[in-house]
Order: C-alpha cells, then structure tokens, then sequence
C-alpha cells in the first residue's frame, strides 16, 4: 500500500506561474469566492454559536437554534452546501470545499497552540484570488507520482488540474522533472496576486532526497542580524544590508499619492473603485513595485540561507521577536526591510532539506559580553553598549572588538551549549 504524504520522509514546495484562459481564470475566480464564502460561513457559525451558549437561561427557541448549529457543524461540507445550493455548482471543486474547512479548524489549532495568532477572523474581498484543492488517486494500491493523480504534469510546460483542466505553466525545474515518476503531490494552491498574475503552488514528498546531501564535515557558524550589516557570522564575514525598500521608496510614495488621488475622483464622483479603471490601473502600477521589491528581497535571502547550510553543519541564529521590536518607530522600517524572519524561516526548513541542524538562542546579552574573559557591559558600574557602539574595548581584560563579530562568536557558544545539554 501507498504511503500518505505525512509518512514520506522527504518534502518540498515549488510554485510556479501559470497562464490561464479567460474561462479558467473565470473558474479560478468562482472556486477562490467559493472557499472564503465556506470559511467565512464556519466562522460565522461557531461564532453564533459560542453567543448562544453563553445564554444561562434555557430558552426553547435558543436551545433549538443551538441544536441546529451543532448539528451543522458536525458535517459542514454538507451542512453548508444544503442551505446554499450554488455551493453544488458543477464549476466548484468538491476538494475546494474540504480544504477551506480544514483551513478554518487548523487556525483554532493554531490559536490554541500559540495564542498570539488570534482567533479566525472573517475573510475580506481583496484583489487576491486563492484556493486549495488535493491530488487524489484512483486507488491506493497504484503507484503514486506526479503523472496519474488528479493534478499531474502532463510535460515540462503542461499541467492538468481539477476542474480547471490544461493549463501552460513556466517550466519545472529539471531536477524535479527527471524524478516525476518517484514524487508524489499532495495540497496544490491556486492563487492571483495583486498584479493579475497567476501561480499554481505544489507540495511534494518523495522516499528519495530531494537535493544533494553532502556527509563532509564542516565547521558550526554563529550569525548575528543587525540593521546596520545585514548579516555578521562567527568568522568574521560580513554580508552587507541590501535596503531594497528603501531603494525605490520614493518612487513607490509617488505612485501611491497618484492612487490616492484617484480614489478620491472616484468618491468625488460616486463612483465604485472596482468600477473605476484609472484606479485599478495605478493599484497595478503600485502592487508591481511592491512585488519586485519582494522578489528581490527574496531572492537574497535564498542566496544567503542556502549558502549558509550548505556551507555548514550547524547554523545558530538569535531567536528574534521581530512583532516586539517593530514598536521601535526609529527601527521600524529597517526592521521591516532587512527580513529577518523569512531568514530564519528559510534557514530552519533548509536544515531539515540538507540534514543539516539549525538552532535559535535567546539573544540576552549576546552583543554586550566579551567573548574573551565573560564580562558583561552594564556591570561594576559601566555603561551598556548602544547601537551607536560598533567597536568598543572590554573593561576588564582590555581585549577590543568589533561589535557584531563579537556578538556572532557568543551566538555560536550559546548554541554549543544548547546542544550539549540535549
């Protein structure tokens, strides 16, 4: 019997855009309103539901109601499909359905796991299309690869997909292509940006390695993240701040102070933004200048994350709490810009792709100890290093340091410890 995608070791995501006809991306449309009408319908539901309960006193008409919810959400495909008939619409994916409720259960397990995430909000209408649906296979006893399921690879430039049927995408890179037979596909994303341009997201599990893993030793690296240099390691390597918002922030500004005025014609004269076509005109304009800088911004921190696992065994980054340090309006931007969390997010599921380890810190302290003797700045009556300090010179054994670098090797020791005491 075939494994699922939970019991094959290996994973990977690729995206990829496509180029849909006019009657596909009609399909996309329906299926993306679709799933955030059935995501919005749980939501409202449970939270109906939870109001009715707080009812101490035991009201027949609000006991049924309850009864009734309860027995809805027991089996909400089919509770919400009967109250709303166009949900039966053959145009819809039935798998569109079952993802946009599994969707809604595992934000409350995300909620109840971290807390911080919020409860499920509604979902508005935005100018961004997106959905999910499965690969299914005829059974379980076939042999499951990208070539038979339900969303398959036709050739390198043609991919089939439910209900939407052919459609052309961009290419697939070779080392995916060559191995199609042994890769199976699981959740498949179908998504609209805000420019109009589309992409189909697939994500793959394999018995066989998806990249090349190399078993040659190499030296553990702490790296310290700073706004001032992007990126200090242990070994002194600096990697310099790209600052790509920055770059293009006042052309940026421009287009965005034309776009307001626009809204503010088409308010002037009553008239619907969705309707108004110099207004969506410019929201283009401005949302492909926010996606260059994006896929700029990206590309670096690919490049940075995949050189550091490559490079080495072990990678060992401070455990940053980038929401805390966004309140620093004189930070804030910078902050923003250097994407220190989508490293650390790269750099952990890299590790797991090369066999790699990666391990996070708290970063208390890192910066204002002396790597040499352990004296902490703060202390026996010294002051604490500002971020105006990047060189400084330790008090008590006199050693002098350049800030970041010092701050990197404390980092790696810290991370040293962590594992040892595993």
């Amino acid at each position: 019997m075939n494994k699922t995608m939970a019991q094959l070791p290996y994973h990977y995501g690729i995206k990829v855009r496509i180029f849909p006809s006019t009657e596909q991306k009609r399909l996309i449309k329906r299926n993306s309103d679709a799933s955030r009408f059935i995501y919005n319908e749980m939501n409202g539901l449970k939270r109906e539901l939870f109001m009715l309960k707080q009812v101490k006193i035991p009201i027949a008409i609000v006991q049924t109601r309850i009864e009734t919810l309860e027995q809805r959400l027991k089996n909400p495909a089919t509770g919400i499909s009967n109250i709303h008939g166009w949900l039966n619409d053959p145009d819809l994916d039935s798998l569109m359905k079952a993802n946009a409720i599994k969707n809604y259960h595992y934000a409350w397990k995300l909620f109840r796991q971290v807390h911080r995430s919020g409860t499920p909000v509604f979902h508005k209408r935005r100018s961004e299309q997106k959905y999910q649906t499965s690969c299914q296979y005829a059974s379980k006893l076939t042999v499951t690869n990208m070539l038979n399921g339900s969303v398959r690879l036709l050739d390198r430039k043609h991919i089939q997909l439910p209900k939407l049927g052919v459609l052309r995408f961009k290419g697939m890179p070779t080392k995916l292509f060559v191995c199609r037979e042994t890769i199976r596909i699981g959740t498949t994303t179908i998504s609209m940006d805000a420019t109009g341009r589309y992409y189909v997201s697939l994500q793959l599990a394999s018995e066989q390695p998806f990249v090349e893993i190399s078993h040659v030793k190499q030296a553990p690296v702490g790296i310290d993240l700073n706004t001032d240099n992007f990126l200090t390691d242990s070994n002194g390597n600096v990697v310099a701040n790209p600052r790509y918002y920055r770059s293009i922030q006042s052309k940026l500004a421009r287009a965005q102070r034309k776009l307001s005025r626009r809204a503010l014609r088409a308010k002037k004269e009553r008239r619907s933004l969705r309707d108004s076509k110099n207004y969506q005109k410019q929201r283009k304009i401005v949302a492909s200048i926010q996606r260059k800088v994006t896929n700029r911004r990206n590309n670096f921190l690919h490049l940075v994350s995949t050189t550091l696992i490559k490079n080495h065994d072990l990678v060992v980054a401070e455990e940053l709490q980038s929401k805390n340090m966004l309140r620093n309006h004189a930070l804030a931007m910078s902050i923003a810009d250097v994407g220190w969390r989508t490293l650390l997010r790269m750099l952990s599921y890299k590790a797991a792709l090369y066999d790699r380890q990666f391990v996070t810190i708290n970063p208390r302290n890192t910066t204002q100890t002396c790597h040499d003797c352990g004296f902490v700045m703060g202390t026996d009556n010294t002051e604490k290093l500002t971020l105006s300090n990047r060189n400084w010179t330790c008090p008590q054994c006199g050693t002098q340091h350049i800030r970041d670098w010092n701050a990197a090797n404390n980092i790696l020791d810290k991370g040293l410890e962590k594992l040892a005491t595993k």
